[in-house]
């Protein structure tokens, strides 16, 4: 899967599931689930215990995955997720080694940012996306679109904070995608393996996603 194929991908769906559960299991029942729901992007944070399996055995055996790492911190780790076979990274932060490795990798780059200063700056060292996290405490969608006024032609991915009730928001205010978490895979339905749960959740928000794109098209 090339990193344009990638880009493609999260610029159609629109939404990176960020999987952060307390087993290698649950977070390939979360995956397996949100995939099957019709979202086949996952994020694989590192806090998961055997993460890098994780990404590996999903990398090789879900060839049409989207597969990515998050909650990267250090360049060492970086390329323990591209060797196991990660399509994109995340971190929460700015670091511009792990962009710049991401670059060489021809691995897709998403490192987090919050100022304009380090919007401007992940922009500059060549980010492909940039994840303003978390943006729900500094005011949400008025956030995003406050950002979107300087920088109209950078790909911006809003994180933290994101749920039903706000990903339209983000979506009109001028993000590229949403990065959500336990919203939409709550660390009950995961416990309980309940399919159902996890996969209207994705539905919904698919659906929040489109509707919010055809009103902002309009």
């Amino acid at each position: 899967m090339t990193k344009e194929t990638v880009r493609r991908h999260i610029l159609e769906i629109g939404i990176i599931p960020s999987v952060r559960t307390s087993s290698a299991d649950d977070a390939r029942f979360a995956v397996e689930t949100v995939a099957e729901a019709g979202i086949p992007i996952v994020e694989i944070t590192m806090t998961v215990p055997g993460a890098l399996v994780v990404v590996a055995e999903l990398a090789g055996a879900m060839p049409e995955l989207v597969v990515g790492a998050g909650t990267i911190l250090d360049i060492e780790t970086a390329r323990r997720c591209a060797d196991a076979g990660a399509r994109f990274l995340t971190s929460p932060g700015l670091d511009p080694e792990i962009v710049a490795f991401a670059l060489t990798a021809g691995i897709l780059a998403m490192p987090g940012a919050l100022t304009p200063t380090e919007v401007t700056t992940a922009a500059r060292v060549g980010a492909d996306f940039i994840k303003i996290f978390p943006c729900a405490p500094l005011g949400g969608p008025s956030y995003i679109q406050a950002l979107k006024g300087p920088f109209p032609h950078i790909p911006l991915v809003a994180a933290g904070g994101v749920n039903q009730q706000t990903a339209a928001e983000f979506i009109v205010a001028g993000a590229a995608a949403i990065g959500v978490g336990r919203e939409l895979i709550p660390r009950k339905a995961v416990l309980q393996r309940d399919r159902h749960w996890i996969g209207e959740l994705a539905r919904r928000f698919l659906s929040i996603i489109q509707e919010a794109r055809g009103h902002a098209d309009a």
